[in-house]
């Protein structure tokens, strides 16, 4: 059973920093692509930024420049490096794993809020 679990979220004033984590379980990580999604109340989910299994990445034009995704193989996670936060980027944040066969799982989120 695959398992995605998030932590890093809270609360951060505008400029500020936080780090992401997304544990991954029940799936063979380095195989993978993983990507941070994030979804803002009355929003559709969106993607922030991604990393394939050969660390090749890609973001959102909203956010680069000012996050980083990266991944440690060792120890099945990926991470967001959010830098320069403003409060549009107030939003709850997804992992989201997609394995070589077409299956794709996601994480529950973690609420991320930045405040002026």
């Amino acid at each position: 059973q695959v398992q995605l679990v998030e932590s890093g979220g809270g609360s951060v004033q505008a400029g500020g920093s936080l780090r992401l984590s997304c544990a991954a379980s029940g799936t063979t990580f380095s195989v993978n692509a993983m990507a941070w999604y994030r979804q803002a109340p009355g929003k559709q989910r969106e993607l922030v930024a991604g990393i394939t299994r050969f660390g090749t990445t890609n973001y959102a034009d909203v956010v680069k420049g000012r996050f980083t995704i990266f991944r440690d193989n060792a120890k099945s996670t990926v991470y967001l490096q959010m830098n320069s936060l403003k409060p549009e980027d107030t939003a709850v944040y997804y992992c989201r794993t997609d394995d070589p066969f077409g299956n794709y799982y996601w994480g529950k989120g973690t609420l991320v809020t930045v405040s002026l």
